[in-house]
């Protein structure tokens, strides 16, 4: 990804205390006194460890920026308010979908676009004491540059630089910020609504399921590997089939597999087809396509189209889209299972 030279970031870094009073607002806490949520005891100082070495943080952070797709999500389930986000899609006020607009509540971060690569001015006159990457595909220049600005945390290096597993950034945020122990009860909250979510469907366990993009594009349909935006399957009991994967690039395990539409017979090992809709438009044209039709999930009605507010919960994964995503697609995957659809998510 490509990104512009600042011009002249240390003259911003100056002029950043200045302009952060007028630019964004302190992040707002529990007790309404402008202090952020209280951490845990002896949090810090702390070093987290992560895909470019360690970044040490002296003291509780006050002013939070996210520089990545998702993270603001985690911030805003801690109970701490970033006074910068960053927009991946949706176009929502603040950066904030649906499931998040309880856990934001009256805060309103200033809101940082990627089109041209991180924006390294903007970030730098947020005046943030932590700067946090954890789902920003942050590579090595763009982390000492950020360092430059503030503590900076990438990803952890043991997955990919996109879309690690919410739980190990969960819990890489949480010990950032010091809140170690109540990342940790998110997880397992979030745990245990999926355990619970699956032992009140054994009739999940085993079935197998392929959740695709919402369109057939440039004559292939877009299929998710075991591992990339599937664990919400996987933990409600469903099995990813691995025949999709002969057609995942070589290099790429547990991503995406691009199917042509002349073999999507190969999506007949699936029992339950979810597709990630986000209109009726969408709907149409699907079901228009010969090739989709003619799958044997689609022609008995065990598939399962999504509203966008749920395809954009299943893609962000984090711990406030993901109890969306239990409480959309449950039910519905229960009718499809069934043989009950094709069902349907609404907002």
């Amino acid at each position: 990804m490509s990104f512009p030279r600042s011009k002249a970031l240390t003259a911003f870094l100056a002029l950043a205390v200045a302009a952060a009073a007028l630019t964004a607002c302190a992040p707002a806490t529990e007790n309404g006194e402008g202090a952020a949520p209280a951490a845990d005891d002896g949090a810090f100082p702390v070093t987290v460890e992560h895909a470019y070495g360690e970044t040490e943080i002296s003291e509780q952070p006050q002013r939070v920026v996210t520089v990545g797709y998702t993270e603001r999500d985690t911030l805003w389930a801690l109970g701490i308010e970033p006074v910068g986000v960053t927009e991946w899609y949706g176009g929502y006020d603040f950066a904030s979908w649906p499931w998040a607009d309880e856990a934001r509540g009256d805060s309103e971060p200033e809101v940082l676009g990627t089109s041209d690569g991180l924006d390294f001015e903007a970030i730098a006159l947020l005046d943030p004491d932590l700067i946090i990457g954890t789902n920003a595909g942050m590579t090595e220049e763009d982390f000492d540059r950020l360092s430059d600005i503030a503590p900076t945390i990438a990803h952890s290096g043991d997955y990919s630089m996109y879309f690690e597993p919410w739980d190990v950034q969960t819990l890489q945020i949480g010990k950032a910020v010091g809140r170690t122990e109540d990342a940790q009860k998110l997880v397992d909250d979030i745990d245990a609504q999926f355990a619970e979510a699956a032992e009140a469907h054994p009739e999940f366990a085993g079935a197998s399921v392929v959740f695709l993009q919402n369109a057939i594009y440039d004559g292939a349909a877009i299929a998710y590997q075991d591992g990339l935006s599937t664990d919400f399957l996987t933990d409600l009991g469903f099995s990813i089939p691995s025949e999709i994967d002969a057609y995942a690039p070589e290099d790429e395990s547990g991503g995406q597999a691009y199917i042509p539409v002349e073999n999507l017979d190969v999506l007949n090992a699936a029992d339950v087809l979810i597709w990630g809709t986000e209109s009726d438009d969408d709907i149409t044209a699907l079901e228009g396509e010969p090739f989709v039709a003619a799958i044997e999930a689609m022609k008995r009605g065990s598939v399962v189209y999504t509203d966008g507010v749920t395809a954009g919960a299943i893609y962000f994964t984090s711990p406030l889209s993901l109890p969306y995503v239990i409480d959309a697609l449950v039910p519905a995957l229960a009718d499809a299972i069934a043989g009950n659809g094709p069902a349907r998510t609404a907002e």
